[in-house]
Order: C-alpha cells, then sequence, then structure tokens
C-alpha cells in the first residue's frame, strides 16, 4: 500500500476526511495538521518533509484560486520530498508537482500573474479615484420586490461563523417579508436552499495569485462583469451587499442600474488588518475603496452605536444610517434540539457542559475564558468544557487547558448546519469577549449572543457595549466584568450549583430572543427603515 502523508493546510478540515478517503484510495495517510509544520524553521521545512519517508506528500488546501501562496506551494513541491507531489483542495481539484511541472507550467504562470496583478493595481487606483470624485446618484424607488444579494469576497469557503449566519438570517428575513431574493457569489453561502434563492456563482482567476492582497482588486472587476450579465437578464430593483475589503462592485452596479445600494457594514477591515492580523501592504487603496463604499450607499446597516458613531465622524450623515444588531433563526435554535449524539461522541454523557463556540479570533476573549474554565475543572469534577470552532487563539486555549486532559473537548470546525446540536450539548453557555486593545469601543454584535440566547441555556457573559445592553444582570445571563478571569469563573461555578437558576435565566433569555431578536424582525425593521427613506415603495 502507498504511503502518503498529508499535510492539511486547509481551514475547513471537518470536509477532508471523506474528500481524502475518495481522492486518494488504497492509500495509508498520515495527517499532518499546520500547528506541526509551524513548529519547524523555514529553512528546516524541506527536510522534515523528505524526512517523512512518504511515497507520495499531498499539500491540502482549501481554494487553489484563492490560496494566498499558491506559488510557494508549487515551489516546495517542485523539490524531490517524496517520489511524487500532490496538491488538492476541498473541492477535488488536484495539481501534479514536480521541477519539470514548475519551470514548464507554474513559473510561465508566475510571470504572467505578475503582469496582470500590475494592471489590476493601477485600474483599482484609477477607480478609487475617481469614485470619490464622482457625485452620488440619486436612484429612482425600488416598487419591486426582486433583491439581488451580493457576496463578493474571496473567502476559501468556509460554511461556518457568524457571517454565514448573518447571511442566511437576511435572506431568510427577506424572504418572509415576500421579496424575491437571488445571490450572486464568489462561493455558494452556507445554509442557503437554493431552490428559494437563485445563486449565481462568479469563480476567482487563479492569474493574480502571484501577489498578495491584490486578487482582492482583481476579482472586484470580474464579479461587477459577471453580475452585468445576470442582472441584464434578471433585473433588481434593490441591491444589498455584504461590504467586503477590496471590493466596489456593488456600487458601481448601483450606479448602472440606478437602483437604491444597501451596504452592509459591520466594522473597517482596515482597522481589524491593522490590530486583529497583519496592516494591508496596499492600505491606501483598501481604505480608498472602504471609503468609496460609505460615500456611495444610499443605506448603510450597521450592528452596533459605536459603529454608527464611527460613520458619523467618518462623515456619513444620519439619514443614511441604521443601526439593527443581529439576530437569530429561533426555528432553528431552540432548546429542545437533541444533544445524545454530541454527547455521546465526545463522551460527555452526565457531566455538566461548560461551551463556547467561535472562531478564537482577539475579540472573543477565548484564552480569558480558558483560564477560567481551568479553574473551574479543577473545582468541580463533574464539569467538562466543549469549546467548538478553530482560528488563531485555538491554540493558546489547548495549552491553558492541557492539564485538564479529556474533560476540556476542542472539536474544531464544524458546519455552520451543525451549530445547533452542539449547543444543545452545553448546559452553561460562555461568550466572554474583551475590549479592544487600543482603547476603542467593542462595536461587535455576536451572533453568538443570539444563539445563546435562543438555546434556552444559562449564559455567563461580558458586560461589554451591546452584550451588556442586550441581556440583563440576573434576569436573562450572568453578566461579569470583560476580562476578570475569576468573576467569569465565579459566574460559571454559580450556574453549576444552581440548575433551578439556570432555566430561569435561560427560559427569560429565550422568551426575550423570540420577541426582539430574531432575523424576520430584523429585516422587516430594514424594510421600514428604507420605506421612510422613500428607497423602496413597498407596502
Amino acid at each position: 500500500m502507498t504511503n502518503a502523508a498529508v499535510l492539511m493546510l486547509a481551514r475547513d478540515l471537518g470536509r477532508a476526511d471523506g474528500l481524502l478517503a475518495e481522492l486518494l484510495p488504497d492509500r495509508g495517510l498520515r495527517l499532518l495538521r499546520r500547528a506541526d509544520l509551524d513548529r519547524v524553521p523555514l529553512w528546516r521545512v524541506p527536510a522534515w518533509l523528505r524526512a517523512l519517508g512518504a511515497d507520495e506528500l499531498v499539500l491540502l488546501s482549501d481554494d487553489l484560486d484563492v490560496h494566498p501562496k499558491l506559488y510557494r506551494l508549487q515551489a516546495l513541491g517542485a523539490l524531490p520530498l517524496a517520489p511524487r507531489r500532490l496538491l488538492l483542495d476541498l473541492h477535488g481539484r488536484r495539481q501534479v508537482l514536480s521541477l519539470p511541472h514548475f519551470l514548464l507550467r507554474d513559473l510561465p504562470a508566475w510571470g504572467i500573474g505578475l503582469l496582470a496583478c500590475g494592471g489590476a493595481l493601477a485600474r483599482t487606483a484609477q477607480r478609487v479615484a475617481w469614485l470619490r470624485r464622482a457625485a452620488r446618484r440619486i436612484p429612482r424607488p425600488a416598487a419591486g420586490r426582486r433583491v439581488a444579494y451580493l457576496r463578493t469576497d474571496l473567502w476559501s469557503g468556509v460554511q461556518a461563523g457568524g457571517s454565514v449566519a448573518h447571511t442566511a438570517g437576511v435572506a431568510g428575513g427577506f424572504a418572509a417579508a415576500g421579496a424575491d431574493l437571488f445571490f450572486l457569489a464568489t462561493v455558494a453561502p452556507g445554509l442557503i436552499d437554493t431552490r428559494r434563492h437563485p445563486l449565481f456563482l462568479v469563480p476567482p482567476k487563479r492569474l493574480y495569485n502571484v501577489a498578495l492582497e491584490v486578487p482582492y482588486f482583481a476579482h472586484s472587476f470580474r464579479f461587477e462583469r459577471a453580475a452585468r450579465r445576470v442582472l441584464a437578464d434578471r433585473p433588481a430593483d434593490l441591491i444589498y451587499q455584504r461590504f467586503d475589503t477590496g471590493n466596489h462592485a456593488g456600487v458601481m452596479l448601483s450606479r448602472r442600474l440606478g437602483v437604491p445600494f444597501v451596504l452592509e457594514y459591520n466594522g473597517s477591515e482596515v482597522w481589524v488588518a491593522d490590530h486583529w492580523g497583519h496592516p494591508f501592504r496596499w492600505r491606501g487603496l483598501f481604505a480608498g475603496i472602504e471609503a468609496v463604499n460609505l460615500r456611495h450607499a444610499d443605506l448603510i446597516v450597521t450592528v452596533s452605536e459605536p459603529l454608527r458613531d464611527d460613520l458619523r465622524a467618518r462623515g456619513v450623515d444620519d439619514e443614511r444610517i441604521v443601526v439593527l444588531p443581529n439576530g437569530v433563526d429561533a426555528a432553528r435554535y431552540r432548546p429542545d434540539l437533541d444533544a445524545r449524539v454530541v454527547r455521546r461522541r465526545h463522551r460527555l454523557e452526565g457531566r455538566t457542559v461548560i461551551g463556547f463556540i467561535g472562531t478564537f479570533g482577539a475579540w472573543h476573549g477565548a484564552p480569558n475564558l480558558a483560564r477560567a474554565l481551568r479553574r473551574v475543572l479543577e473545582a468541580r469534577p463533574e464539569a467538562h468544557a466543549l469549546l467548538v470552532g478553530d482560528g488563531p487563539q485555538r491554540a493558546a486555549c489547548e495549552t491553558i487547558l492541557a492539564p485538564c486532559g479529556g474533560r476540556a473537548v476542542f472539536t474544531g470546525m464544524v458546519p455552520q448546519a451543525d451549530g445547533p446540536a452542539h449547543l444543545a450539548a452545553m448546559d452553561i453557555l460562555a461568550s466572554p469577549h474583551v475590549p479592544n486593545t487600543d482603547g476603542s469601543r467593542f462595536f461587535g454584535s455576536p451572533t453568538k449572543l443570539f444563539e445563546y440566547m435562543a438555546m434556552g441555556r444559562g449564559i455567563v457573559a461580558s458586560r461589554l457595549e451591546q452584550i451588556g445592553e442586550v441581556l440583563e444582570d440576573d434576569r436573562t445571563a450572568i453578566l461579569v466584568p470583560p476580562g476578570d478571569e475569576a468573576a467569569l469563573a465565579a459566574g460559571i461555578l454559580r450556574l453549576i450549583d444552581d440548575p433551578a437558576l439556570r432555566h430561569r435565566l435561560g427560559e427569560a433569555a429565550r422568551r426575550r430572543a423570540v420577541e426582539r431578536h430574531t432575523w424576520d424582525a430584523q429585516v422587516i425593521r430594514l424594510i421600514g427603515e428604507l420605506r421612510d427613506r422613500g428607497l423602496v415603495r413597498w407596502n
């Protein structure tokens, strides 16, 4: 049997097992995680891979069309690391890797791609400069109910997280209000029934992957061209776009068609890159595209008061801003879901389970929760922790909770559709968000907050901006000072020791979610705001 070493570079590993069995049959598979690679100095990576002694080396990526370091992987595969080398993605696409393939196929494509990237940068700079000067157009009010929802982002197809829930929730809300909504998207959004909401895909072009960040700019033009063809056959009365860094397709399409443009704005991606990631190399262009989206949108839907204040400070007038916090599909997230399969899978039967679900981002406060959970698990032998998701701070949390052994379970990323069943397996739900490190106001509206409420479980959460406004201490949750691990642990212990309190808080939170925070209710409010501003003529 062939011995294959698979280096798992993909983020969405939930789809990997079945795919590998299908694409690599009759092979003994040795799976290597990204964390294994990160422990090896860069200069030693080739020797480390060669030392595996595999007959076949497989590099598994999320998507070959949007991988930001595709050519580095092809160059690595040109080295004699194993008799056979292969590059795969989660869509089942594959490339054979070798020195001849690199010299005859990959290197020429790299050169052509560099020229194309230069052209994309020049066109983007020209477009941004023009849109900064161009006067805003007054659209004709939407008489019909056909809504084009744009998801233009170059994501890698990970079907989990707040953006997935938000997109599905807004689409469902528009449908409940009688709108005919269809999607134009880079990849298929999660949880979307395409029989109800037709989907038109605009895949990215691999040509631009030779340079970091430039694919965002190039894809905006590609998406705009493809959308114009679709909209010529299927006219839209309203364009709704989830803001995407580097993309101005919604602005251009709305100007060309003369229809209202609604921009869903969840925060500045330039700020996020500066504070939670790596500052953009082409920061001026990204900031310019963000500015022209805010300048030309007819209505900007944002999720919190701090974001409204930020938009005001940037010169956006109040008439073009509406605050609509995130929401929940209360039919999907509900207390009576069967949790037995998840509990059995993770050996949680008969345990009191404290849980968290998220992408382990800097704002989630997951390491603070891990330290609190370590105190809790040491104090209560009947307690277990279940942490669902993946992201930058997961490894730190695993290190903190390593002494707890199997009593702290990390599931990794699960599909969005499986999120409710995992929450149902939890008795206590934690939302340990922390303030922004630069002193600015916390601007988030966590979707997990509303999903937690709808599950009817006891919640312990940070008293932080919107979280502390939506939840009421000792009525719908226990609120603690953000970043205070001792207080967080004390709140969790209080709910472990008082099941009646868990039940009371959970029931009250569920009622509040159903009464005030469903996606359908949020979209009805949005349509009302559009009508009040003369942008739609819907009843």
